[in-house]
């Protein structure tokens, strides 16, 4: 389905950058250091979580190219409390409780983020166009100036200097020009980074590209335990301590956030990464934390754990509520993001650790959005 864009600013800035949750929450608030990289979170114990209980002996002989086979079974879903903070301040949102249980059957999943190299056979077998390279029409937003309809999409642009992280335009803006060919506005390209993942992708941009290859969306159920990989409760797709060895596991953002060459790049990339640079979870999946944030098919509802933790002692299969429903108001279409990407820092957003959630309007993009598909 395609849905409008509510407003002008919705399809800019204000609501394309929803991917951080709980604004509102935060506009007032500074946030606070979390735990050394080599600590154990002080939320390590395994109390709320039952052990994975993997299908056994069900993987099909042949399996498509680039993609692995997740075996699926019954976990315990979410996280507790204290991990599931944003901006380092515990247990603010807490749209990632109850810890609940879910079975989900098997299937096949991409073992990376979908790349520039993939879209782009999309994009020559179909020509397909995406939402940012669409001009906003005067139907659409009758009150807006016609010299403002122009196509693009949100990009992060890192400040001067250290601001007060209350107020996430101070690094979010709107770029004419900005799309999944040159996702950091006109003066950008992808020449050269066909093993990049694909970013400034809408969410039927997605879909559409999931068609086309014979696959769909993951459910929030079906990424979380593919990226769990099939242990219980830790707290990182790798184990529960930030680094392994003194080495980042993932592609994240390490310095003064969001400052002008503030990414002191520790784990060897500053900014976007190429696939598959770190190990791989026990499934086979890489960057399942950390690069881009990826899409999946479930409407986000600040609730529904509650919903499904009430309804059912283990959920079957889930999909996600029937609408949109976010408690802290606004009616936006919003889907479901996963895995936190490479603007993700302890300094303010640490949504990469693996129960945690994102979400998003779903004609909205930024460069630091992708996805990956199921079958």
């Amino acid at each position: 389905m395609i849905h409008k864009r509510k407003t002008y600013l919705i399809y800019t800035v204000i609501s394309i950058c929803v991917i951080f949750l709980a604004y509102t929450f935060l506009a007032s608030s500074k946030p606070i250091t979390t735990q050394d990289s080599n600590e154990v979170a002080d939320d390590n114990s395994l109390a709320s979580y039952k052990p994975t209980i993997e299908n056994k002996n069900n993987k099909p002989a042949n399996g498509p190219k680039g993609m692995v086979w997740i075996p699926g079974g019954e976990f315990s879903m979410g996280s507790k409390k204290e991990s599931e903070s944003l901006c380092s301040i515990k247990g603010v949102t807490q749209d990632a409780t109850p810890i609940h249980q879910v079975y989900v059957d098997g299937f096949w999943m991409d073992e990376t983020e979908v790349t520039n190299e993939q879209f782009q056979k999309f994009i020559d077998a179909t020509a397909y166009v995406t939402v940012a390279e669409i001009q906003p029409t005067v139907e659409e937003f009758p009150n807006v100036p016609v010299e403002s309809l122009v196509t693009g999409s949100a990009v992060f642009t890192p400040t001067a200097a250290k601001v007060d992280l209350g107020n996430y335009l101070q690094w979010w803006r709107f770029v004419k020009g900005a799309d999944w060919r040159h996702p950091d506005g006109p003066n950008s390209s992808i020449k050269n980074k066909g093993n990049y993942p694909v970013v400034q992708i809408a969410y039927e941009d997605a879909l559409a590209y999931a068609k086309w290859a014979g696959k769909r969306l993951p459910t929030e159920a079906e990424w979380e335990f593919a990226a769990r990989g099939g242990k219980t409760g830790q707290i990182y797709t790798w184990g529960n301590t930030l680094t392994v060895d003194g080495k980042f596991q993932a592609n994240i953002y390490q310095g003064d956030f969001p400052v002008e060459k503030g990414d002191t790049a520790e784990d060897g990339f500053a900014g976007i990464a190429p696939v598959a640079q770190y190990a791989s979870n026990p499934y086979g999946l890489y960057d399942m934390a950390g690069n881009v944030w990826e899409w999946v098919n479930d409407y986000y509802s600040s609730d529904y754990y509650s919903q499904l933790s009430k309804e059912a002692k283990v959920a079957m299969n889930p999909k996600g509520p029937d609408a949109p429903y976010d408690s802290r108001g606004g009616n936006e279409m919003k889907r479901v993001h996963r895995g936190g990407s490479f603007l993700c820092t302890t300094e303010y957003c640490s949504r990469y650790m693996v129960g945690t959630r994102g979400n998003g309007e779903v004609r909205s993009a930024t460069n630091h959005l992708g996805f990956r598909c199921v079958k």
